[in-house]
């Protein structure tokens, strides 16, 4: 049931191995999302929409080479399926060779009421599918993996703690590493001492406006040392400046 005011996000997933993403998207934050009716996790088995009796949905590969290579008709016939049951979804392949995944991405997709989330498997998908019958593809990162299974399930937690209400405090996820191409500030909770080691004073101080300089400051200077590849696209504010300054000041006496 959706609740009031909230829109429902619908992620159809289209998998040979539906196990692999039901139980742990069951789980979590993601599942109370569903739970709460904020999102609805369709998981389809390729499987079902071939049409021998040996349900095959993979074959050799025309020219020779190595492995099998997934076949058109069954997951053309899903796909359209599955375009009927509800409003026009993105169509999206989970491959390698597709756009890198980031917060950015997340974003864009979370504005959507519905994607289609197709797992790759063995040597790709039938190039006639990726070329007529998918919107766009996305890659989770420059290695390979056995299937799209958990780059889909990647896509789905990432965009779903984006949407209104499923994180509960709406301005958490703004707060988050990436949200503003900056690493998220350093995090504490107590004890106030742990083997010696101390909280920085400042954030007992309940002094917001000094916490929220410090925050600011550490995530320049983490953003800085761990990515500098975005640390090169800010455009650093006079504060920006100052805050770095001091934030590399403290570090430089820290024993």
């Amino acid at each position: 049931m959706i609740l009031p005011g909230a829109s429902l996000m619908i992620y159809e997933i289209l998998t040979l191995f539906p196990a692999m993403v039901q139980v742990p998207l069951g789980e979590s934050i993601v599942g109370k999302a569903q739970q709460r009716g904020l999102i609805e996790v369709r998981v389809h088995n390729i499987r079902d929409y071939a049409s021998d009796r040996h349900q095959m949905t993979d074959d050799r590969p025309f020219g020779g080479g190595e492995g099998m290579v997934m076949k058109p008709e069954p997951i053309v016939r899903a796909i359209e399926d599955i375009k009927g049951q509800g409003p026009p979804p993105r169509v999206i392949l989970l491959s390698p060779q597709g756009r890198l995944f980031n917060q950015e991405k997340a974003w864009e997709l979370s504005r959507l009421s519905r994607v289609i989330l197709l797992c790759g498997r063995y040597e790709g998908v039938d190039e006639r599918v990726v070329s007529h019958f998918v919107d766009e593809e996305i890659s989770i990162g420059d290695y390979v993996l056995t299937g799209g299974e958990l780059g889909a399930m990647v896509v789905v937690d990432a965009v779903s703690r984006l949407l209104p209400g499923v994180l509960g405090n709406e301005s958490s996820a703004a707060d988050e590493s990436f949200s503003q191409e900056l690493l998220e500030y350093p995090q504490y909770t107590r004890p106030q001492d742990f083997r010696g080691l101390r909280v920085p004073e400042i954030l007992l101080s309940g002094n917001h406006e000094m916490i929220r300089q410090w925050r600011r400051g550490q995530s320049l200077l983490r953003t800085r040392h761990r990515r500098p590849d975005l640390f090169t696209r800010l455009r650093l504010t006079a504060e920006d400046e100052k805050l770095l300054r001091r934030a590399a000041d403290e570090e430089s006496r820290d024993p």
